[in-house]
């Protein structure tokens, strides 16, 4: 199936790993052309040359909860490619904790960063779009259900996806559509990760959470990566205001 995305141009914020990597290759393997940002200048340059070069993605080092941040990115998008068709906005996930541990401080930088930093990408790119377009933004399956551990993620994310709602009422009429991906227990660094933290070996975390996933198994990042493309993509011409879990059909509600 042709995507239509010969070409297009998206903006990926945590294009370099994790779930916004496996976006950027899916994009990019049906012929799309990025503008990567992470937040290392190293990481940006190794993701562009991996992802083909500069004749394919560009990138720059650059923290979503930076107010200037959306401004440069699709600056350079118009600079570089001279379109610009969308984004894939991906952060890292906050700090884990519990709502009674987490101090003022990391809840501020938190919301900076997943929630308003998502917001001012999103406002930016719909107003510097070449005309329609999609923005797709990576939540997470805690908007559904809260997860063990993750308050800031538990906490934030549901506003991002009544965001996305929002959006596609404002932004709809211009052409522009809008959609938030609820991934599951997908096979990225930060699962790892969050896996290490609870001080239990990784693999036995993974073999006991495969058994609550009806698919048996953890997702794999191009899997995901699949779904962000066909969203983003004019294949997806009618999807707009909707929350898609790619989770193996662990969330239970509808």
């Amino acid at each position: 199936m042709d995507l239509g995305l010969k070409d297009r141009v998206y903006i990926v914020t945590g294009g370099t790993r994790g779930l916004g990597r496996a976006g950027a290759e899916a994009l990019v393997a049906d012929g799309a052309r990025l503008v990567l940002a992470s937040r290392s200048q190293e990481s940006v340059d190794a993701a562009v040359s991996d992802l083909g070069g500069d004749g394919v993605a560009a990138g720059l080092a650059a923290d979503n909860a930076d107010p200037s941040t959306p401004e440069r990115l699709a600056d350079l998008a118009l600079d570089r490619f001279g379109r610009l068709d969308g984004a894939l906005v991906s952060v890292g996930g906050p700090p884990a904790g519990r709502v009674v541990d987490l101090d003022d401080d990391q809840w501020r930088a938190a919301f900076e960063s997943v929630f308003l930093g998502a917001v001012r990408v999103a406002r930016v790119v719909a107003s510097r779009l070449s005309g329609g377009g999609a923005l797709a933004f990576v939540l997470s399956s805690s908007v559904k259900a809260p997860i063990a551990g993750l308050a800031a993620s538990n906490g934030l994310r549901p506003g991002l996806a009544m965001v996305v709602k929002q959006l596609a009422d404002e932004l709809g009429p211009d052409g522009v559509r809008t959609v938030g991906l609820l991934p599951g227990s997908v096979e990225t660094d930060r699962l790892r990760e969050l896996a290490a933290m609870s001080g239990r070996d990784p693999e036995e975390v993974k073999a006991a959470a495969s058994k609550t996933i009806p698919l048996r198994r953890y997702g794999r990042p191009e899997e995901f990566g699949r779904v962000a493309a066909f969203v983003l993509s004019p294949a997806a011409s009618y999807v707009t205001g909707s929350v898609i879990a790619v989770d193996g059909g662990s969330i239970r509600s509808l």
